[in-house]
């Protein structure tokens, strides 16, 4: 931190560090600088020139405030501190300079523009633009961009402020947007008119301070004003970035990102973003029952009847969590299935994860830890595919020195790292040299490629190990957004996944990556006409993560809250109402009647989950060792846009996997 500094902005007197700039500066002090092309996750640019100051004492000019540190500012003659002024005559006309001429060439779009109502240009030309053009030479044009089916673009509008260039280059780590041309002739481009190949690249339309990058699937589909926003959790992987919610009457419309320090900073991924139209598609919204090899649909008290009958009469009756099930679902199917003296489980891939043990599930680190560590070594996982945000953070960390190591499959990170193996060999390596760990803050990130095999808890056991040895920090980076809420309420069955293989009664609750054999009773609760759904006996509609509240945990052991933004589609109800109804026809009910009910049981059994938004400290506990096997890791996700049955409905994922499949075979020459 750089020694504090006094500056007096505005006849106020702040005290901040010297590298900050006045734009910094001036936020500190409560001061709105408008601005373009600045942003604070972005390097500084300086083209836009919105953010002038008046610095007294200074040029005769305005200065860019993004651009200048307060270091930079020359104290008064007897030595009083700097002065800058943000709303003199001269900054006022400045700022009317700028707006003036980046309106020259806009086209005045505004009522048909996609972007009214949340536009930054149209807000700051109502604060400081004037009402008359001195200018009435033609406007100029350019072609629009194809950057493929997210992002749509009406270049035209374009005010070359770079931040959609600045973002692809230094977050999302690919370089096929740039400017080419000067003056009048410049103008933002993709090169070889690519489209973009990144699961970030989403976030541009955000960043976007005009209507040139905006929403392909949304666009002109609703008005801001129109949409009611709700504060909610993302569940499409395991980092929980938080989300906002807009809905119009009972649709979802789109989802956003808000900002979030510790988790996903304010980036989301591309399926986070876009896959709200899985949530129209291919739902559940009446019970059905299975005769005669058919399912048929059915009235809740005759699907409630049928699944108990089996439950009542099952001799090995299991639960299956799925992946996007919340924390107080598993902890009601959890306490249902094992007052019938069976057992439940939510390690659905086969994930050697230790029950009771959280150092060893949710890890020891924060995800924030990514962004002080200097070295990071990543086994068994390809966190772009896992989780993107969290690999734009890895990145961050590389970019500002950081060494980072892989042992697992090599895959494009889209930043350089050191292929230290592919496999156990590569670790036991490792674990001897501790080459890649002579470092002051070390971090190990593990992924369910390296736990998913029959060894998994002896490369846990090593990981561990090496972690002691080197003194770093465990991360355990999950595929799925239930899995650690659930392993925290102990939905774990001795033996794993064979329990359930020998159970003659399964409540699937939402797993739809599991293929349960022939022979058992299934009765399925979930969202979406998926693979459970399909081999169910029993259908039971359940509302989707937006449309109910639930606490969800993420892969580094934060609760966090999910809030209902929308209603479930015809007769779907939500997941825990539906268990405490099936509870009660059994005859053995569940000591709840509703949600808060239900929470205030749930934190007296584990009351670290009433943490909300807190990441909680685990106690290190060591798995025992046993033999490793050989061979390589292996990658968990195959296709990063199919990985649940929300995403799986939708048509807009559906594309982006073909056309990432398109992109990875290789071309021959005649194409």
């Amino acid at each position: 931190m750089s020694e504090l500094r006094k500056i007096i902005i505005d006849d106020q007197e702040v005290e901040v560090p010297g590298a900050m700039t006045l734009i910094q500066a001036c936020e500190q002090a409560g001061i709105e600088i408008p601005r373009f092309c600045y942003h604070e996750r972005l390097s500084i640019a300086g083209n836009c020139r919105m953010c002038l100051v008046e610095v007294v004492g200074g040029p005769p000019k305005p200065a860019a405030s993004c651009a200048m540190q307060v270091k930079d500012l020359r104290p008064g003659p007897e030595g009083q501190p700097p002065v800058v002024k943000t709303n003199s005559p001269m900054v006022k006309k400045a700022r009317e300079g700028v707006m003036e001429f980046l309106l020259i060439n806009h086209p005045l779009d505004c009522p048909i523009c996609d972007q009214g109502g949340e536009c930054d240009l149209q807000d700051q030309a109502m604060a400081y633009g004037v009402d008359f053009s001195r200018f009435r030479e033609p406007k100029r044009a350019t072609e629009d961009l194809d950057l493929g089916p997210l992002v749509e673009t009406h270049m035209t509008r374009c005010i070359s402020c770079t931040r959609c260039v600045r973002f692809t280059t230094e977050v999302a780590g690919i370089s096929q947007m740039g400017q080419t041309g000067r003056g009048e002739d410049a103008e933002i481009t993709s090169y070889l008119n690519e489209t973009l190949d990144s699961n970030l690249q989403g976030n541009i339309i955000d960043l976007c301070p005009v209507g040139a990058l905006v929403s392909k699937p949304y666009a002109f589909t609703a008005r801001p004003w129109e949409l009611t926003k709700t504060e909610s959790i993302d569940v499409m992987d395991a980092l929980g970035s938080s989300i906002r919610v807009d809905c119009k009457g009972r649709e979802v419309m789109r989802f956003l990102p808000r900002n979030h320090d510790g988790v996903n900073e304010e980036w989301i991924s591309d399926k986070t973003r876009f896959v709200w139209d899985g949530l129209r598609r291919q739902r559940l919204d009446t019970p059905y029952i299975r005769e005669n090899g058919k399912l048929r649909p059915a009235t809740w008290p005759e699907a409630l009847g049928r699944a108990a009958e089996a439950l009542k009469g099952a001799a090995k009756p299991a639960g299956l969590v799925g992946d996007l099930a919340p924390v107080e679902a598993a902890f009601g199917l959890k306490r249902m299935i094992e007052g019938l003296g069976g057992v439940v489980e939510c390690r659905t891939d086969g994930a050697k994860l230790p029950a009771g043990n959280r150092s060893a599930y949710a890890g020891t680190a924060a995800i924030e830890d990514i962004d002080s560590s200097d070295a990071i070594l990543i086994i068994g996982s390809d966190p772009r595919n896992e989780a993107p945000v969290l690999n734009a953070r890895i990145r961050k960390a590389w970019a500002r020195g950081a060494f980072v190591g892989l042992i697992g499959p090599e895959v494009d990170l889209t930043y350089e790292y050191v292929h230290m193996g592919t496999g156990r060999a590569a670790l036991a390596e490792a674990l001897d040299a501790g080459r890649e760990m002579s470092a002051t803050s070390p971090l190990v990130i593990v992924g369910q490629g390296a736990l998913t095999e029959a060894d998994g808890a002896a490369v846990l056991a090593m990981v561990q190990k090496m972690c002691e040895a080197s003194g770093s920090k465990l991360l355990v980076l999950h595929t799925a957004a239930a899995r650690v809420g659930a392993m925290d309420v102990g939905a774990v069955a001795p033996n794993g996944m064979a329990d359930i293989q020998d159970a003659d009664v399964i409540y699937n609750l939402g797993a739809d990556e599991v293929e349960i054999s022939d022979g058992a009773f299934v009765i399925y609760q979930g969202s979406h006409g998926d693979r459970g759904a399909h081999r169910a006996d029993v259908i039971l509609p359940a509302a989707a993560y937006t449309e109910e509240s639930g606490l969800f945990v993420n892969t580094e052991g934060r609760p966090q809250l999910a809030l209902r933004a929308s209603f479930p589609p015809g007769e779907a109800k939500e997941n825990w109402a539906i268990l405490r109804a099936l509870s009660s026809e059994l005859g053995a009910q569940l000591p709840w009647d509703s949600l808060a009910q239900l929470r205030n049981v749930l934190i007296a059994d584990h009351p670290h989950l009433k943490q909300i938004d807190q990441v909680v400290e685990n106690d290190w506990q060591a798995v025992a060792p046993g033999p490793l096997g050989d061979g390589d890791f292996r990658i968990v996700i195959k296709d990063f846009y199919l990985t649940n049955p929300i995403a799986r409905a939708s048509q807009l994922m559906a594309e982006l996997s073909a056309m990432a499949k398109s992109r990875a075979e290789t071309q021959i020459a005649a194409e």
